[in-house]
């Protein structure tokens, strides 16, 4: 009698039935722990298990409610349903987000007549980045003034708008997008903290790109709002002033250093396409400083945050990029290194520290705040987002 191996062996078609279970796993896992861990008046923990993260920024919840957008679109697509629990969730989060800032408008007010004049706004009247899941700003302890979130918000509002076909926009969303492009237009020249609320005292590329991008989106949502010669400068200022002596996008006014947030700038904020040579010689840079070897990409080479370990994030940030640049295979094979990352809950990670260039800061990073945070909203966000775009 022919005996069988001890090792089970998968043909081709087998392997491939196999990582279609994981990906829908994943992809279920996802769906799940955002939709759990959204408070009831819509906003979204960055991350349930960690204290710090334990808050609602704009910026990741734009970029959850997006993924919601395309999911619910995927779904109804398929099983023709209207309204489904994607997006019911992504209209609490666009909610949540136009009552934060009709709360703040005198103050927004403030800030954008002082701004205006060629002033500097009180940190009091700018408009805070994150908040506690009540609704109340958080401690005052953190780099609030973050300019890029609100605009990633208005880009994420005008994107479920249009794929839901949500007409006529309540009262309370209109007030809030022109209060918040008002905003935005008068305070771009403005030094903020960047999307990693890191160097507050600079003007960020990534940052102008999101301003941009969210600028564009509310002309689009209240067709009466003009902000043609503000975006026009907002570009004319990175060609000038944020550009590498290569060619690249710089990370920030003056430096010849990329960050792999810049890659936002082409994705979803569309200042300049996938394509463009000046986009393309920034990914290649990215590729080739950030990109670690075993998998993830880094933010930036000057990073310590948790040992500067490479971001599960950033590597589906970037599998993004090549899916909107054409590139299906590129795509897919980060998608699959990140599949693996996940933990035997299927949760992902904001990074991992397998390959870290800091490796020195990451115990008193965890002896301050913990593990390093997972599951993050923003990630699972993410892997929906690309799977949407690969499948």
């Amino acid at each position: 009698m022919r005996r069988s191996s001890s090792v089970f062996r998968l043909s081709p078609g087998g392997w491939e039935w196999l990582k279609r279970t994981r990906t829908n796993r994943l992809r279920e896992t996802s769906l799940r722990v955002i939709l759990d861990n959204q408070a009831e008046n819509g906003a979204f923990p960055a991350c349930p298990n960690m204290p710090d993260y334990r808050f609602s920024w704009f910026r990741d919840g734009a970029y959850i409610a997006h993924a919601l957008t395309l999911d619910g679109e995927y779904i109804s697509e398929r099983r023709g349903w209207s309204m489904g629990a994607q997006w019911e969730s992504a209209f609490r989060f666009h909610n949540w987000c136009a009552a934060r800032i009709n709360e703040r408008a005198e103050r927004l007010e403030r800030a954008i007549a002082v701004a205006t004049s060629g002033g500097t706004p009180d940190l009091s009247d700018v408009l805070n980045a994150r908040y506690g899941l009540e609704g109340l700003e958080g401690p005052d302890d953190w780099p609030e003034f973050q300019l890029d979130g609100p605009g990633t918000w208005l880009w994420s509002l005008a994107e479920y708008v249009a794929r839901v076909g949500f007409t006529p926009l309540p009262v309370v969303w209109e007030s809030a997008i022109v209060l918040t492009a008002r905003y935005l237009a008068a305070m771009w020249r403005v030094p903020c903290y960047d999307c990693w609320e890191e160097r507050g005292t600079e003007i960020h590329t990534s940052t102008l790109a999101a301003i941009h991008a969210g600028l564009t989106a509310a002309e689009k949502l209240v067709p009466e709002l003009d902000f043609t010669g503000v975006k026009a400068d907002i570009r004319a200022f990175v060609l000038e002033r944020c550009l590498t002596p290569g060619g690249e996008l710089a990370k920030s006014v003056g430096l010849d250093m990329v960050d792999a947030n810049l890659i936002m700038t082409a994705v979803p904020h569309g200042m300049f396409a996938p394509d463009d040579p000046i986009m393309v010689r920034t990914v290649e840079r990215i590729e080739r400083e950030l990109h670690a070897k075993s998998g993830g990409v880094h933010r930036h080479l000057a990073d310590v945050y948790y040992g500067g370990g490479a971001w599960v994030l950033l590597s589906l940030h970037l599998a993004w990029y090549y899916a909107e640049r054409g590139d299906r295979d590129r795509a897919k094979a980060l998608l699959q290194w990140v599949e693996t990352q996940a933990d035997a809950d299927g949760h992902l990670p904001e990074q991992v520290n397998s390959s870290m260039l800091a490796p020195d800061h990451y115990e008193p990073w965890v002896a301050q705040r913990g593990p390093i945070a997972c599951p993050l909203l923003w990630t699972h966000a993410e892997y929906l987002i690309v799977q949407h775009l690969t499948s």
